[in-house]
């Protein structure tokens, strides 16, 4: 009994903890910034260094006996042009200076805590920063400054869905098109490098993505999801790469490769650099001024010969997490979707509760299903565990006879008690069975439904439009406390008062934690509570077993 009396207090610690954790995260919730309106976005103002990074990224691994140097941003007054580019899914704003993607909204993308409900990846306002900048540096032994991100651009080509920006700089041209595909969150980018000199040059090609550490709009003030830079790699596998250990030069990951790609993720969202070539490329993090970080990646070109032009095309994926679109798009990119410790259970979990959503049409019922599903796959296991409860509470009266005949004498207590389990064929920890199985399946599903962009705004019925976010009655927790209670009348009641305090507390403290869950989570956990009633019901019945 002491045993299951431990298994108690652990879940209902763990419970607290959570409880308690989730409580400290809501009152030291970060207040945002400013908010800037779209059109504060459009006025370009003068461009002076202090708005950019200090230094352009260098190379240290790929060409090692010609290091890059540290250059400085320069001064610069001029202003750039601003041009629209979109599609059915996607809205982007390139600035000339730089032909820097300073803005994208994810148009068909809905979330009351952005600015008119419109959600926004890319940024650059008083709220915050957000930028995707490609460049070119010098390997030459001239070190000359080459068209970087600091760089102002003029306009070649500029229509809806296609814009081509050019500039040249110490002997080399560089052509940036930027071209969002139909119907897609994907933008396709060209660099065209010109060698305009009479001499060769080499140079290097970096993409970088730019952000504040800042968390995004649109997440819980109750839970907490990773948002900085991570890099994938078939090497390194997928690696995270978090602000504060790039704030303290601890950041460890791959640092060259011929395949993978980076990207920065937050909660249900990531802008990613995806390349389509088997060039190597040398990976690199760093700390900016201004609260400002950077992850990105430098492919060398070939020497450059006089009149040759050498092309790198490339993609930028700026848009939701959706696990098969990722998937098909590049290797290793749903990985982005953070299921934590337990993702080996949650893949599974999600892979089928996709499939049951592409059947019922409906997400709430899809979990509905998936619960069923589960609870019949664990039948034959929890169908022991009841009857063992079921037999328990047959017994409990003999159980207070024997505790009342010996309290005074534990060692012969615990001697009559085994030798009742015994002679009863009970025993005693099958009772916790149920809750050992159902707490693995629980937290990766509570990971599925909180990272899943799929099921974001997905709607039940009546007053649950989102299952992403709490139930805003309370109804579904409080009828889940309701058959929390049902079942612990079901249950045998604890002989050990320490037990029965736990027990009566229960329903009480998972319906308040279960007021800031998911309600999509809370839905798994009420029906999963009616089925195994039913179960439960069923089993005494036979046994012939009187609740109450």
């Amino acid at each position: 009994m002491k045993f299951r009396t431990t298994i108690l207090l652990i879940i209902f610690s763990f419970t607290l903890l959570l409880l308690w954790d989730e409580w400290i995260s809501y009152n030291t919730k970060t207040p945002s910034h400013p908010e800037s309106t779209f059109e504060d976005r459009t006025k370009t103002p003068n461009l002076k260094d202090s708005e950019f990074p200090s230094d352009l990224p260098s190379v240290n691994k790929l060409d090692a006996k010609k290091t890059a140097p540290v250059e400085k941003a320069e001064k610069n007054e001029k202003t750039g042009e601003v041009l629209v580019l979109e599609n059915s899914k996607l809205k982007i704003l390139l600035n000339t200076f730089g032909g820097t993607l300073e803005y994208a909204e994810l148009k068909n993308q809905v979330s009351e805590e952005y600015p008119d409900g419109k959600v926004i990846l890319f940024d650059k306002s008083n709220r915050s920063t957000y930028l995707a900048e490609t460049g070119l540096i010098s390997l030459g032994s001239k070190k000359e400054k080459l068209p970087d991100h600091l760089t102002l651009f003029e306009v070649k080509v500029k229509d809806s869905e296609k814009v081509s920006l050019i500039a040249k700089r110490n002997g080399v041209s560089l052509t940036k098109t930027f071209t969002v595909l139909p119907n897609s969150y994907v933008v396709r980018v060209t660099h065209d490098l010109t060698n305009t000199a009479n001499e060769e040059v080499k140079t290097g090609l970096y993409y970088q993505l730019s952000r504040d550490s800042e968390p995004p709009l649109g997440g819980s003030s109750f839970y907490n999801t990773y948002t900085g830079p991570v890099i994938y790699t078939e090497k390194g596998r997928f690696e995270k790469v978090s602000f504060s250990d790039i704030e303290e030069s601890k950041q460890e990951h791959v640092q060259t490769s011929n395949d993978g790609w980076f990207g920065i993720i937050q909660h249900y969202y990531v802008g990613a650099w995806i390349f389509k070539n088997d060039l190597e490329r040398e990976f690199y993090t760093r700390k900016l001024k201004n609260d400002k970080y950077s992850v990105g990646a430098i492919q060398l070109s070939n020497e450059l010969q006089p009149g040759q032009t050498q092309t790198f095309t490339n993609l930028l994926y700026v848009g939701p997490q959706y696990q098969e679109e990722l998937k098909k798009l590049e290797n290793g990119l749903d990985l982005v979707v953070d299921y934590g410790m337990l993702t080996v259970i949650a893949k599974p979990i999600f892979w089928l509760l996709d499939k049951l959503h592409n059947i019922v049409g409906n997400w709430g019922w899809a979990i509905v299903s998936l619960t069923i599903i589960i609870k019949l796959l664990f039948f034959p296991l929890t169908a022991a565990s009841y009857k063992s409860m079921a037999k328990m509470k047959a017994v409990t009266p003999k159980i207070m006879k024997i505790r009342e005949q010996f309290k005074e004498n534990k060692m012969q207590l615990n001697n009559a008690m085994m030798d009742l389990y015994k002679k009863e064929k009970i025993n005693p920890l099958g009772g916790c069975l149920p809750i050992l199985i159902q707490i693995p399946v629980f937290i990766a599903l509570y990971w599925v439904l909180l990272a899943s962009a799929e099921i974001r705004n997905a709607p039940w019925i009546f007053w649950i439009t989102d299952l992403s976010k709490p139930d805003p009655y309370f109804i579904l927790p409080i009828v889940m406390a309701v058959t929390m209670f049902i079942q612990m009348r079901l249950n045998p009641a604890p002989p050990d008062p320490l037990q029965a305090k736990i027990m009566m507390f229960m329903p009480i403290v998972f319906s308040i934690f279960f007021f800031f869950f998911p309600s999509g989570l809370v839905l798994y956990w009420l029906v999963n509570n009616v089925v195994s009633i039913a179960q439960q019901w069923s089993i005494m019945r036979k046994l012939n077993v009187r609740a109450g």
